[in-house]
């Protein structure tokens, strides 16, 4: 029987990971594929899981009432998308959708809960490594709100 382990331990996010703990983890992944313009996620709706971009890429958005849906990033491959799964009220901030055809491991954030409860140290793991890609995408933001009102 073919795991996603060893396709994990290679993933940045997921190196240095005592190997208990991957194949923890590995037991809430599955691998999909998506096509171009599908929602991986809506904003509003049940925040239950995150995703490893294998291949393409995926935008985040935000809808505005007057303009519609607005890109407020691009996510490439390699990258992880989507942390609402951990926080309160578990809802998704943002949508995300598919610039390209995708292929994603996506892994079920109830069963990660789970497992986070049952041991603080995997939760403890976990949430540096997220606050690591959340500061990336803040610093993002950032630079992108500069970019948008020219202030240098």
């Amino acid at each position: 029987m073919n795991t996603l382990e060893p396709l994990l331990a290679k993933h940045p996010f997921f190196q240095g990971l005592e190997s208990e703990y991957l194949k923890l983890i590995t037991g809430c992944a599955s691998n999909i594929r998506m096509n171009a313009g599908e929602f991986l996620f809506r904003e509003g709706e049940d925040a239950d899981r995150f995703f490893v971009i294998r291949e393409g890429s995926v935008k985040l958005e935000l809808f505005s009432g007057g303009r519609g849906p607005v890109t407020i990033q691009t996510i490439p491959e390699g990258e992880i998308v989507g942390y609402s799964w951990l926080f309160p009220p578990y809802r998704w901030v943002f949508s995300g959708r598919a610039v390209t055809p995708v292929r994603l491991f996506v892994f079920d954030g109830l069963c990660l809960r789970g497992k986070c409860d049952d041991d603080p140290k995997l939760g403890y793991e976990l949430m540096k490594r997220f606050s690591h890609v959340m500061m990336g995408r803040l610093q993002a933001s950032r630079v992108q709100l500069l970019d948008l009102y020219q202030v240098r």
